[in-house]
C-alpha cells in the first residue's frame, strides 16, 4: 500500500508537468505508473482477503469481523464488510479505473490522457493517505485470540456479499468522469470528441451503480423482514443521488457529442456526480447520521473525508469558474427540439437529487443550527420526489422522438397519440379495478405503459418505410437498442413501485398450529414450529402452507435466527415469488396464551421493480458494446499513425 501510495504521487505530478511542457517522456510515465499502482493495490487487497479466508486472527480486522465457523462466502465478503477493508476496496477500484484508462485510452490525445491519469492518481493519493494514516487494515494483535467476533449477521447474506463491490464500482467509476472533466478544464477544451470519450466511462459506472442499488434494495426487501424495498435511509440516499446525476450526465454528454451544446452544464454534472459519491462516503463513515447499514466510526475520520471532498470539489469548482468562458456552446437549438427535451430531463433529475439531498441532510442541519431533533422519513420524500419522476416519465417518450435542433411537438406526438390513449386506458382500468381509490397505482400503470409502448413506437420509426422493416429493426445500432431497453426498464420499474405501494395487503395475527386463516385470496396454515441449527446460528423456523382455492401452492419456512457470537437476532422472511405478486411471511415470538406472531404481506408486482432494474442495466451494457465506440477508437488510432514522407 505504501508503495502504491508513492507510485500514485509520482503519477500525479510527473505526467501533469509533462502535459504542460509537452514533454512526451514525462507524459508516458502515466501508463506504466497506473498499471503498477493497480497491481500493488490488488496485491494488498489479496493479502487482506487471504487473511479472512484463512481466519488469521492475528490481524485485528479479521478478529473483529470474522469467525472460523462462518461460511466461506461470508469470510470472503468480510474483507469489505467493515470500514478499513471497504476503503481498501474503494481505492482498489480507483486504481482499476485508472489502469483501464491507461490500457484502453490509446485513442485519447496524449496531453488529455496524461492529465486524466494524473487527476485519477491524485484521487488515489488522497485515499491512500486516508487509509494509511487513519484506517490501516493491517494492524496486528500481539496475542492472537482463539477465534473472532464474527461479521454483523445482517451482512451474512448473498445479496450483501455482492452489493458493495457493484456499488463501489459505480461510486468510484464516476471518478473517471470527474478526471475527464478536470483534465478538459485544465486543457481549456471541451468538444464533441470529449463528450464521446466521457460517455462510456460514465455509462459503465452507471450500470454498476444500478446493479448495486438493485441488489441492496432486494436484500432490504427479503432480509430485514419489514417487507419494503426502499426506506429513504441516509445510506440508501447516498447511493441514489449519484445515480440520478449520472443519468443526467449521460444525457447531457449526448448533447455535447451531437451538438456541442450544454458544455458547461455537462462539466458541472461530471464534477457533482463524483462529488455526491464523496458525500455518500462521508455520510456512511462520519458517524454524523445514523443508519441501519452505516459504518459506526469516530467523527475524526469523517473530518478527513470532508477535507478530501473539500479539496477535490472546491478545486474543481474554482477551476470550472476560471475556465467557464472557454466553454462556448456552438450548437444552437430551438425551444422545441431534442436538445431542449434533454435539458428538461437534466433539470428534473438535478432538482430531484437536490430534494433527496435536502431531506437527507436536514435533520443534521436542524440539530446543529436550531438544536432540534427532526426525522425526515418516507412521507416527505414520497411527496417531494414523486412529482419530478412523474414529469420525467411523461416527457421521456416525446423527447426521444424529437429531431435535433428544431422540431414540432405536435408533429412528434402524431405517432405517439394512439399509444398515449392506450396507456391512459391502462391507467383508467387500474383505477376501476382497484378496491381503494389511491391514484398512485393507476398513475404508475399509465406511466409504465406509456414508457414501454413509447419505446416500441420509437423503434418502429427507426426502421423507416417499405419492405424488410423487420430486418432493419435487428440491424439497428446496439446503442439504440440499449437506449430502448433502458427506457423500457424504467417504465417497468415505475409500474412495479406503483403497484407495490398502492395495493399491498398486510395482516398480523397470533396463529396457532393447525388453524388456517385468510389473507386476501389466499389461505395460510401454521403446520409446525421447529428449532433448527445453522453453521453459526440457532433458529426458530415456522412451517406454513399457502393455499388458493383449496389447493396448496407452496410451503413457506420463515425463520427467526440468533447468532451467539455476535449476540444478535435476525429475521429471515419466507417468500413465495410470482410475477404477479409475492406472498411474504415473517414469524415472530411465541405468545403466552399459545400460538406465534405471524405477519403476512401480499405484495403485487414486486418483482417488476428488479426486472426493470435488470433491464436498465442490460440497456447500459448493450450501449457499451456498440461497435461505434470501437470504430471511433480505431479511426483515432489510424489517424495517429505517422505516414512516411514520399
Amino acid at each position: 500500500m505504501i508503495l502504491a501510495f508513492a507510485v500514485a504521487i509520482v503519477q500525479t505530478v510527473v505526467p501533469m508537468i509533462g502535459a504542460h511542457k509537452r514533454w512526451h517522456g514525462w507524459m508516458a510515465v502515466a501508463e506504466p505508473a497506473a498499471a503498477a499502482q493497480f497491481a500493488l493495490t490488488a496485491l494488498a487487497f489479496g493479502a487482506l482477503m487471504w487473511a479472512f479466508i484463512t481466519s488469521d486472527f492475528s490481524l485485528r480486522l479479521v478478529w473483529l469481523n470474522s469467525h472460523s465457523a462462518k461460511p466461506m462466502l461470508y469470510k470472503i465478503s468480510g474483507t469489505w464488510g467493515n470500514h478499513e477493508g471497504s476503503m481498501l476496496l474503494w481505492v482498489l477500484i480507483v486504481t482499476l479505473f485508472g489502469a483501464m484508462a491507461a490500457w484502453f485510452g490509446g485513442n485519447l490525445p496524449p496531453t488529455l490522457r496524461a492529465r486524466v491519469l494524473s487527476v485519477q492518481a491524485a484521487i488515489g493519493v488522497a485515499f491512500f493517505a486516508f487509509i494509511i494514516f487513519t484506517s490501516n487494515p493491517f494492524l496486528r494483535l500481539d496475542t492472537p485470540p482463539f477465534d473472532g467476533q464474527d461479521l454483523n449477521p445482517l451482512l451474512q447474506d448473498p445479496g450483501l456479499a455482492f452489493h458493495p463491490p457493484f456499488l463501489y464500482l459505480g461510486y468510484v467509476g464516476l471518478s473517471m468522469a470527474f478526471s475527464f472533466a478536470v483534465a478538459a478544464l485544465i486543457e481549456g477544451r471541451v468538444d464533441a470528441a470529449w463528450g464521446r470519450w466521457v460517455r462510456p466511462w460514465t455509462l459503465a459506472a452507471w450500470v454498476f451503480l444500478t446493479i448495486g442499488i438493485a441488489l441492496g434494495s432486494w436484500w432490504a426487501y427479503y432480509e430485514l423482514g419489514w417487507g419494503g424495498f426502499w426506506f429513504w435511509d441516509p445510506v440508501e440516499n447516498a447511493s441514489f443521488m449519484p445515480w440520478l446525476l449520472a443519468v443526467a450526465l449521460l444525457h447531457s454528454a449526448i448533447v455535447v457529442e451531437k451538438r456541442e451544446a450544454l458544455k458547461s452544464w455537462t462539466i458541472l454534472l461530471a464534477i457533482l456526480a463524483f462529488g455526491f459519491s464523496l458525500i455518500g462516503t462521508f455520510i456512511v463513515r462520519s458517524g454524523l447520521l445514523t443508519s441501519v447499514h452505516a459504518f459506526a466510526n469516530d467523527p475524526e475520520r469523517g473530518i478527513w473525508i470532508l477535507m478530501i471532498m473539500g479539496f477535490f470539489m472546491g478545486g474543481a469548482l474554482v477551476l470550472f469558474t476560471l475556465r467557464a468562458s472557454t466553454m462556448e456552446a456552438k450548437g444552437v437549438f430551438g425551444l422545441q427540439s431534442r436538445e431542449s427535451a434533454l435539458l428538461v430531463n437534466n433539470l428534473l433529475l438535478a432538482v430531484s437529487c437536490f430534494v433527496v439531498f435536502v431531506g437527507t441532510m436536514w435533520p443534521l442541519v436542524a440539530e446543529m443550527f436550531f438544536d432540534r431533533k427532526l426525522s425526515v422519513g418516507p412521507p416527505f420524500f414520497n411527496a417531494a420526489f414523486t412529482p419530478f419522476m412523474v414529469a420525467l416519465g411523461l416527457i421521456l417518450p416525446v423527447g426521444s422522438v424529437l429531431p435535433w435542433k428544431r422540431a414540432s411537438i405536435v408533429k412528434a406526438m402524431k405517432p405517439l397519440r394512439y399509444v398515449f390513449v392506450l396507456a391512459l386506458a391502462v391507467g383508467c382500468l387500474a383505477y376501476v379495478m382497484q378496491t381503494g381509490r389511491s391514484m398512485i397505482g393507476p398513475v404508475g400503470m399509465f406511466l409504465g405503459a406509456w414508457l414501454v409502448m413509447g419505446v416500441v413506437v420509437e423503434l418502429i420509426q427507426r426502421t423507416g418505410r417499405g419492405a424488410n422493416r423487420l430486418g432493419r429493426l435487428f440491424r439497428l445500432p446496439r446503442a439504440d437498442w440499449g437506449k430502448a431497453v433502458a427506457h423500457a426498464g424504467l417504465g417497468v420499474t415505475m409500474a412495479g413501485i406503483a403497484g407495490l405501494t398502492a395495493w399491498t395487503v398486510d395482516d398480523i395475527r397470533v396463529a396457532k398450529i393447525g388453524q388456517p386463516w385468510s389473507v386476501g385470496n389466499y389461505e395460510l396454515t401454521l403446520m409446525d414450529v421447529q428449532d433448527v441449527r445453522g453453521p453459526n446460528y440457532q433458529a426458530t423456523m415456522g412451517v406454513l402452507t399457502l393455499a388458493k382455492g383449496g389447493q396448496v401452492i407452496a410451503e413457506l419456512r420463515p425463520e427467526k435466527r440468533f447468532y451467539p457470537v455476535a449476540q444478535m437476532p435476525t429475521t429471515e422472511a419466507a417468500i413465495d415469488y410470482d410475477l404477479k405478486r409475492d406472498v411474504y411471511v415473517v414469524i415472530g415470538d411465541e405468545q403466552n396464551g399459545g400460538g406465534w406472531t405471524i405477519r403476512t404481506y401480499i405484495k403485487p408486482m414486486t418483482n417488476w421493480i428488479w426486472i426493470g432494474c435488470a433491464l436498465m442495466a442490460l440497456g447500459g451494457l448493450l450501449s457499451l458494446s456498440d461497435r461505434r465506440f470501437r470504430v471511433a477508437a480505431g479511426a483515432s488510432k489510424r489517424r495517429a499513425t505517422p505516414v512516411p514522407a514520399e
